[in-house]
């Protein structure tokens, strides 16, 4: 598909998300947030509605009509999140979010990890890539390591080479960074996780959404991402393990569902995944998230990243024009995703915020879950541009626009 007939395409798709046609602050609404979550298209909200009221049901115990058509749903979920990213439907594990999953494989992991030992996160890690691996470090004695950043926003493979070694046990890292847009060398790092039998696990939150993901290709021991930064529902993510690795997992949550028998004294386990999923799951939102899968897979991943190298490229080269502006992370379009933090000075992130709310446009400003990051630039927080597939050139005109005269704006005081 050529560029006229690709920026023609996702123009279109715009019609399939309806919060996008309403107008904030007397705007169109420009939704520049997508990496905190995304929009929703029309499929997913039905398919929530449909649930509701049409087979609300819990899963797994019932014999009756509507919860076997629940289950069956359910279940069908698993293995089209399999397909999706070409894993096994018994090493998808659902969970709430990518940060549960995280702590899962910190919880579920720590028999693993002694005295001595070592974790390896990078200086760009989320606080949920962060801190769990901070409290596993505290209850066994391990100790955390960071791969240091390259000038550019992106991992320095030499510090990467000297902080995995034989002490190692996990290596967990971004595969998208969720401040400086840097797409990693992941395989690189993989590699190193296996040549010191260390696990690896990637938080693929901010990749899922902009790029095809092959797990066998990684070759990666897990992966965890969440529907709703994918134009699915929120409450629902999912922490995929090979099932080598998912044998050595511990479960962290106890009671229904996880067991095989219960008995007076002790219990036994259910098999993997089951094992790891106790209560009552997420049942509308996993089944919403499959029109989610099948909404991205029938745009086509390839289409979706091309059209977003292609918004990156635009955006690169217009917030280039801004005075007094500085921007973080790779400046060339292949080493990123359409993730863009920045700072315009004497204009603190907050207002700048408020500035383009004034016109209809949706930011984020903050330290983004990122402080160790921030301290790295020696800056407390940054403004967040996050684009999606709905995203257009015209929006980012609109949004230059404004960062332009956002100086003059902020000196008059006519914020609010």
């Amino acid at each position: 598909m050529d560029e006229n007939k690709l920026i023609t395409f996702f123009k279109k798709k715009r019609k399939d998300f309806p919060i996008l046609k309403q107008k904030v602050k007397g705007h169109d609404l420009i939704y520049f947030d997508n990496g905190a979550t995304s929009q929703k298209p029309q499929v997913v909200i039905d398919s929530l509605v449909e649930y509701y009221t049409k087979y609300n049901s819990n899963v797994h115990r019932g014999i009756h009509t509507l919860s076997e058509e629940a289950t069956l749903k359910f279940e069908a979920v698993r293995g089209r999140v399999a397909k999706f990213i070409s894993g096994n439907e018994d090493e998808i594990v659902f969970t709430n979010g990518t940060t549960q999953s995280l702590n899962f494989l910190a919880g579920g992991l720590s028999h693993k990890v002694t005295k001595g030992d070592e974790i390896v996160i990078s200086r760009m890690e989320h606080h949920a890539n962060i801190v769990p691996w901070q409290e596993l470090c505290k209850r066994t004695g391990a100790k955390l390591k960071y791969i240091e950043l390259t000038d550019d926003g992106r991992l320095d493979l030499k510090s990467a080479n000297k902080v995995i070694n034989d002490k190692t046990r996990i290596v967990s890292i971004a595969h998208v960074s969720n401040v400086l847009g840097t797409v990693n060398q992941v395989k690189d790092i993989i590699k190193l996780a296996k040549k010191f039998g260390a696990y690896s696990i990637l938080d693929g939150a901010q990749a899922v959404p902009h790029m095809k993901i092959n797990v066998r290709d990684l070759d990666c021991d897990f992966y965890v991402f969440s529907a709703h930064k994918m134009y699915g529902p929120t409450g629902v993510g999912v922490l995929y393990g090979k099932y080598s690795s998912l044998e050595d997992l511990e479960p962290v949550n106890f009671g229904g569902s996880m067991i095989y028998e219960v008995f007076g004294e002790e219990s036994t386990y259910n098999k993997i995944p089951f094992k790891f999923e106790a209560g009552t799951p997420n049942i509308a939102d996993v089944i919403a998230f499959e029109k989610a899968i099948n909404y991205l897979e029938e745009t086509g991943l390839d289409n979706i990243t091309k059209y977003e190298g292609l918004l990156t490229k635009y955006f690169l080269e217009k917030i280039s024009q801004v005075e007094d502006l500085t921007l973080y992370g790779p400046k060339n379009p292949k080493d990123r995703a359409a993730v863009f933090s920045f700072n315009i000075e004497g204009i603190h992130s907050h207002d700048m915020s408020s500035i383009l709310d004034k016109f209809g446009i949706a930011i984020r400003a903050g330290h983004h879950c990122a402080m160790p990051l921030m301290a790295n630039y020696n800056v407390s927080a940054t403004c967040r541009a996050s684009l999606g597939l709905y995203n257009t050139i015209e929006e980012i005109d609109k949004f230059i626009e404004v960062l332009k005269k956002a100086k003059s704006i902020y000196e008059k005081g006519d914020i609010f």
